[in-house]
């Protein structure tokens, strides 16, 4: 017997160790399989209740409903068992403990999105509530179990990039995120974000250092091997409160009255935008928090995928504040 209902849920979700009670709303829902002793059913469970960051896995599910037929009958209330396919968000941020990594693993925490960091350093030094609700991992992207560290994940965000030699540049820059891209591509990794660098209009010899170089290959192999769901940020001079060796560096300090004055001024700086080299000075610093932010939209919304600018990353950012 199949019955139509009008009804409100209250589930428990569990898996091996955890479990979180939901009142869940019967509005434009996922629909899921119910089966009871008597008879099956069809009903939808809200695909914004908020649950734990677990892997992509089938849960079980108890349920008790109280329910109006289309026949106009009154049920009382009634538990059910429930298995269904629930879909999480698990994200393996690489080069996670540091300034741009460790704000979007504070960021995916404070979503209820599970975070994975894989970084030389492993878990920071410093101590804050959300981290320890983040997986930390010590290790390099040259040398990184790829299978295990990839299993479950939805989505892979990398920070790597660094300075030196034009070798070591191009190594970290490019050849890291190459690797890294390639081995989220073969695992099934659904998203890729890469953290790059804004496209500064700089002189073709500078362009052409390991720095850049090797960003851009890195975009380019995101955006092959993503074409539909990878996400490339551009943010120039990243600001906000970055921790070393124990200190905190307060770059908001410089990065936020710089920001505000150039957006202020921009009208009367937009014409010496055309110079070389001008966006070394005009592009407006961007916050870390916003950075972060955009990174969490890409990996929510199926529909973000490409090359976000420093005003796309905040309009982004915007987003998920709202």
């Amino acid at each position: 017997m199949t019955i139509t209902m009008a009804a409100a849920f209250s589930c428990c979700y569990s898996n091996n160790n955890s479990s979180v009670s939901h009142s869940l709303q019967t509005l434009q829902l996922p629909r899921i399989s119910i089966l009871n002793a008597n008879y099956p059913l069809t009903r939808r469970v809200a695909s914004h209740a908020k649950l734990p960051a677990w892997e992509n896995k089938r849960r079980h599910i108890q349920c008790s409903y109280s329910t109006e037929s289309s026949s106009g009958l009154d049920y009382s209330s009634v538990p059910i068992d429930v298995v269904a396919d629930v879909k999480t968000e698990k994200i393996i941020v690489l080069g996670g403990s540091g300034f741009v990594g460790s704000a979007i693993c504070k960021a995916a925490v404070a979503r209820g999105i599970e975070a994975v960091s894989l970084s030389r350093s492993g878990r920071p030094p410093y101590v804050d509530s959300w981290v320890d609700q983040v997986t930390w991992v010590a290790g390099d992207a040259f040398y990184a179990d790829w299978d295990g560290l990839l299993r479950g994940a939805t989505a892979v965000v990398s920070t790597l990039g660094g300075f030196g030699t034009n070798e070591q540049m191009e190594k970290i820059n490019g050849e890291a995120n190459v690797l890294a891209v390639d081995a989220a591509s073969k695992a099934g990794i659904p998203k890729f974000i890469l953290i790059s660098v804004h496209d500064y209009n700089l002189p073709s010899f500078l362009l052409n250092s390991g720095y850049f170089s090797g960003k851009r290959r890195a975009e380019t192999e995101v955006l092959s091997k993503y074409p539909n769901s990878g996400t490339v940020l551009r943010p120039g001079f990243i600001y906000g409160k970055r921790k070393v060796s124990g200190f905190e560096i307060p770059l908001d300090l410089i990065g936020q009255p710089l920001e505000k004055f150039l957006l202020a001024s921009e009208n009367f700086t937009r014409v010496l935008s055309s110079l070389p080299g001008s966006d070394l000075f005009l592009a407006p610093p961007v916050s870390v928090d916003d950075v972060a932010g955009a990174v969490i939209n890409a990996v929510t919304d199926d529909s973000v995928f490409g090359i976000f600018t420093i005003e796309q990353i905040k309009e982004a950012a915007a987003i998920v504040r709202s």
